[in-house]
């Protein structure tokens, strides 16, 4: 038993050193990652920005992503520090979203086997799903009931019923000055939002040997066509 658990935490921190070179050279728009800690690789804190264009635009939302020691094999948790209304986010923080779901057949849950966690899934696909699900809730199964019936009034009058905006709206401002106290310019423009924004290298005293663990032939490049471009490599672009 001793010796499966320590192959699975080599094999989920190779997977995680991975992820994390990756997303340092590639970058998901709206998204900084870091560590927690440098020492520890199962914990990720996540800073989003609020996609302009939408309820959350300005918005400085903190989170962290917690791995099991069996990563890929189990999925993650992902939990909202920012507080936060919305119909899939439970009141501490626990996003309730179907790719973070275990891999089990429970047809009471409404839910596909295929719509839930999968090896192949990765952090970057969970960022992805995040984003998406803060534009588009899921009314079937909420998380906050509340918050759910409050959106569905919202959807439904076509914006004229404007509580659910109202307290995003005030939650979106709640966040300026957390941003302001960590040195960060959040993007409110669709061209600042797209420019990915690099996390910065560990330094050479790193705990974290990406480069014994990492070939370049593992991580191919992304040609995908979308508004999205790089900084430059000046480093002088504001985040």
């Amino acid at each position: 038993m001793a010796q499966q658990s320590s192959t699975q935490v080599a094999s989920s921190q190779k997977a995680l050193m991975l992820e994390m070179k990756s997303l340092q050279e590639e970058p998901v728009e709206g998204f900084k990652i870091t560590l927690v800690d440098e020492a520890d690789l199962y914990n990720w804190e996540v800073a989003i920005f609020g996609p302009p264009n939408t309820h959350y635009e300005g918005g400085y939302f903190k989170a962290r992503i917690k791995f099991p020691i069996d990563y890929p094999y189990s999925p993650p948790t992902f939990r909202f520090l920012t507080k936060m209304w919305h119909p899939n986010i439970y009141e501490n923080g626990d996003v309730c979203i179907s790719i973070l779901h275990p891999p089990v057949d429970d047809p009471q849950s409404g839910e596909l086997p295929s719509e839930r966690w999968n090896p192949t899934q990765n952090v970057r696909t969970i960022l992805l799903s995040v984003i998406s699900l803060l534009n588009e809730p899921n009314t079937f199964s909420p998380a906050n009931v509340d918050a759910s019936v409050m959106y569905r009034k919202w959807r439904d009058s076509k914006g004229k019923d404007r509580e659910y905006a109202e307290i995003i709206r005030k939650q979106v401002l709640a966040t300026k000055a957390e941003a302001e106290r960590d040195g960060v310019k959040v993007p409110t423009t669709l061209a600042e939002y797209c420019i990915r924004t690099r996390a910065p290298a560990p330094d050479e005293g790193s705990d974290l040997l990406y480069d014994d663990y990492y070939d370049d032939e593992d991580l191919e490049d992304e040609d995908g066509e979308d508004c999205c471009y790089d900084e430059d490599d000046s480093g002088n672009e504001e985040l």
